[in-house]
């Protein structure tokens, strides 16, 4: 996942070993499930004394460290044993106001079921006489109702915690499956999956694909991926904006005859538009702690139009050609917009040395409204011979990041099954870690006849 550069991270989970970026709302770690409102324990806190379980000694019992809890009897001065109630003895209502069977005829000493009164046996409980702890004071009517949770509201992990309204189990702490942890969605001859990955609490990864038609009739296909920046606000509604709004732009542009190339670029403004938009909401300045970023993430977006292929990109996120005969080269089509990329071009390091560096991830381009300067890269790809486009996020490239590597993983026949194929590349993800939200679009060419007709 793209990271803004240090100085703007925002609060991190407090437990050292963990350091997981978290949400100002946020009352759990989503990773090691930490209570992030929790008071911290100091550290010279002394141990708790075990106590030893199994019957009970006598008072004074040194020899065997067990204690025997003294009876009733036992603690009356005047050798009066103390009463013990029995349950009649505790009068109270039903749930129509009227009293309970029993609590109004119950003698004052129960025997429970024969023989002598607990009383009278020394203050012992044999039987069914059992001592009764003192009844919960009734509820104040005028008290408002806690709220309930919805039926069905069970932690999918412990089974026994509630979940509350922010989507975490109130026993285990851990988040709830979203809807967005895991998506699939095949387009004709376009299809994406996404997934949250393994280490992550949220999937902040988007996509959206459409097939169109060009002005002259000519089928379109169209696919866009965005990445969530992690360390500023709401990073999943960023990606999710911004994949809507340029696909809907593309859609626009595409039949009334505009060429794909300018296209691109005026979907990658819009949607730059749609995530400046979020951090100018009622309120949304407010709410933002001033070391935070305002709403932010990356794009790539292809569009296939006959033999055209038109990438767009702001940010890390790539594009790859894989032609289906391996003897041809594959390429990747993208140059990032981050630190490591910016080493490389300038001869300070070699493309190992740079993306081993912590600092390699740290983004110098991406989409909102603290943004340096918004630089729309776009190109344009005559394309000769059957393959696929490989759309993704560094979820995946992490695990395949040279052609070369990206090549080797994808499978022969994802220009015939691109859903298996995204798949498939997803799963590669995840077997290597799955250290970040991992999104893959899989657009095949040259474009079956299916893909042609309007989204």
């Amino acid at each position: 996942m793209p990271q803004m550069p240090p100085s703007a991270a925002g609060p991190t989970c407090p437990n050292p070993s963990c350091r997981e970026p978290v949400e100002p709302g946020d009352r759990f770690c989503g990773v090691c499930g930490r209570d992030l409102e929790a008071v911290p324990v100091p550290g010279d806190d002394r141990p708790t004394i075990a106590i030893s379980a199994g019957a009970p000694a006598r008072v004074g019992a040194a020899a065997t460290g067990k204690v025997e809890w003294p009876t009733a009897s036992d603690l009356d001065s005047d050798d009066t044993p103390v009463p013990v109630h029995g349950p009649a003895d505790v009068p109270g209502l039903d749930s129509g106001g009227s009293p309970l069977h029993g609590a109004a005829s119950a003698p004052a000493t129960a025997s429970g079921g024969g023989g002598a009164p607990a009383a009278e046996r020394g203050g012992t409980t044999d039987g069914d006489d059992y001592r009764l702890a003192a009844p919960r004071p009734a509820a104040d009517p005028r008290a408002e109702p806690e709220e309930e949770a919805a039926p069905g509201r069970v932690c999918v992990f412990c089974a026994a915690g509630r979940v509350d309204r922010d989507d975490y189990c109130e026993h285990c702490g851990k988040a709830q499956p979203r809807e967005r942890d895991h998506m699939e969605q095949e387009l004709g001859a376009v299809a994406a999956v996404s997934d949250r990955g393994l280490r992550h609490h949220r999937n902040e990864d988007a996509f959206a694909l459409s097939a169109t038609a060009l002005k002259d009739g000519a089928p379109a296909v169209i696919a866009v991926v965005c990445d969530g920046v992690s360390s500023a606000t709401r990073p999943d509604e960023a990606s999710r904006a911004a994949c809507d709004t340029a696909v809907a732009s593309l859609l626009d542009a595409l039949p009334r005859g505009t060429h794909p190339q300018q296209a691109m670029h005026e979907a990658i403004i819009a949607a730059a538009d749609a995530v400046n938009d979020l951090a100018d909401e009622p309120g949304s300045r407010r709410g933002r702690p001033p070391q935070q970023n305002a709403p932010a993430c990356t794009l790539v977006g292809a569009v296939i139009a006959r033999d055209l292929l038109v990438i767009g990109w702001v940010g890390d996120s790539r594009a790859y050609w894989v032609p289906i005969d391996r003897s041809a080269p594959a390429s990747r089509l993208t140059q990032d917009d981050s630190w490591a990329a910016q080493m490389v071009a300038a001869g300070l390091m070699n493309e190992a040395e740079a993306y081993a560096d912590d600092r390699a991830h740290a983004i110098t381009g991406w989409l909102g409204a603290d943004a340096y300067e918004l630089e729309p890269h776009t190109e344009s790809y005559k394309l000769d011979r059957p393959g696929v486009v490989v759309v993704c996020t560094d979820g995946l490239w992490n695990y395949a990041e040279a052609a070369e590597e990206m090549a080797a993983v994808v499978p022969w026949d994802a220009g015939e099954r691109p859903l298996h194929g995204a798949q498939k590349l997803v799963g590669h993800a995840l077997g290597g870690g799955g250290h970040d939200n991992v999104t893959v679009a899989v657009l095949p060419f040259p474009v079956p006849p299916q893909g042609a007709g309007p989204a």
